[in-house]
């Protein structure tokens, strides 16, 4: 019998979705004989009924196109804003699941999409999910679709903010995505030769760093490169988020929204021209780390994940993301996958690597 998949992107746009959709429409459709029904904007659309019939021609020409063209959102499905309260929707959502007579539902979205994910497991619906993150910080997947483009529109920016920093003796603080943990940062420091990487997970001393950018003025280097992850906190930041004895009157780390972390880069910033007596100027990434064309890497990726779902839905092998395992796929349970996070381990190979040529990590 023929069967019917839902498909959804939920959570932040990325590059490869639409490679991640074409692959997982294409396998079911041709290889599996399956049907596909789409659902607009995330969640959300699930929970409206907003359907988006993918065939052929729809999946046509998508390959290359950043974004989604199913649309996203952040809508959860048990605290989603209906008439102006929010509300647990997850009953609706099973209903319409029924209602379109689907024998499974893909998702694919980041860590928030993961839980989202099991919670409608619970409720008695087949899913599997696909790990999407331009921040790479899903647990039990070798990586995600949307870092690999996303480290190269970083390390691009920082190698064209080289020539700015040294022609007028600047300290440049490039903000990259990253809030709660450092893969981007650190990747694309390293790569883009930043002389000054924090990230979330190593707490920094502002005045090691201070004296990191002073070193390289005594040796005739004029300006410096700190390339800073959005969550980075400063050793007192990071004691007075776990609410441990902080320095008098240190303030509570701000939590989430783009404003707060530029509020904390600015302050970094200004803390740097003071302690080293260069001018500081301020760079952040935003958005257009996770826009445009998606890599060759994150296409490869996106095709090899969908596709593998596709099979497991032929299989009926339910309630896994598909996670990359070197070349090939595993499916993973998502109980074991929501919840987690995949933060960089202190003795990494890339922390190592960095550390090795001479980078600071704002800890030594």
């Amino acid at each position: 019998m023929t069967k019917y998949v839902g498909i959804l992107t939920a959570g932040g746009d990325s590059p490869g979705l639409n490679a991640a959709i074409r692959a997982v429409g294409k396998a079911a459709l041709g290889h599996h004989r399956m049907q596909i029904i789409g659902f607009r904007d995330g969640f959300r659309g699930l929970m409206e009924n907003r359907t988006m019939r993918l065939d052929g021609g729809e999946l046509s020409d998508i390959l290359t196109r950043g974004g989604t063209i199913l649309g996203t959102s952040r809508d959860k499905p048990h605290r989603m804003p209906v008439g102006g309260k929010l509300k647990d929707m997850t009953d609706v959502i099973a209903g319409n699941y029924r209602d379109n007579h689907l024998d499974c539902l893909v998702c694919l979205g980041g860590g928030g999409t993961q839980k989202n994910a099991l919670r409608l497991k619970e409720k008695g619906l087949n899913i599997i999910t696909l790990p999407k993150t331009i921040d790479n910080d899903v647990a039990l997947t070798d990586v995600t679709f949307g870092f690999d483009t996303a480290l190269g529109i970083a390390t691009d920016a920082i190698d064209r903010l080289h020539s700015t920093a040294h022609s007028h003796h600047r300290i440049i603080v490039v903000e990259i995505m990253g809030h709660r943990a450092g893969w981007l940062t650190l990747g694309a420091g390293m790569a883009g030769g930043a002389d000054v990487i924090l990230i979330p997970e190593i707490p920094y001393d502002v005045e090691c760093v201070a004296e990191a950018i002073r070193a390289r003025s005594r040796t005739g280097k004029n300006f410096s490169i700190v390339a800073v992850a959005e969550g980075a906190l400063s050793v007192v930041e990071a004691a007075a988020s776990e609410n441990k004895t902080a320095a008098p009157g240190a303030k509570k780390p701000e939590k989430g929204g783009e404003g707060e972390y530029a509020v904390r880069t600015v302050r970094l910033a200004k803390k740097l021209e003071q302690l080293t007596g260069l001018e500081a100027r301020i760079t952040i990434l935003g958005h257009l780390q996770r826009g445009g064309i998606p890599s060759a890497a994150d296409r490869l990726l996106s095709t090899r994940l969908g596709t593998a779902a596709a099979d497991l839905i032929a299989q009926g092998h339910y309630g896994v993301m598909v996670a990359a395992r070197g070349e090939g796929t595993r499916p993973v349970k998502l109980e074991d996958v929501a919840g987690a996070v995949k933060t960089v381990p202190a003795d990494h190979p890339w922390v190592t690597s960095a550390r090795r040529v001479g980078t600071c990590m704002g800890d030594l």
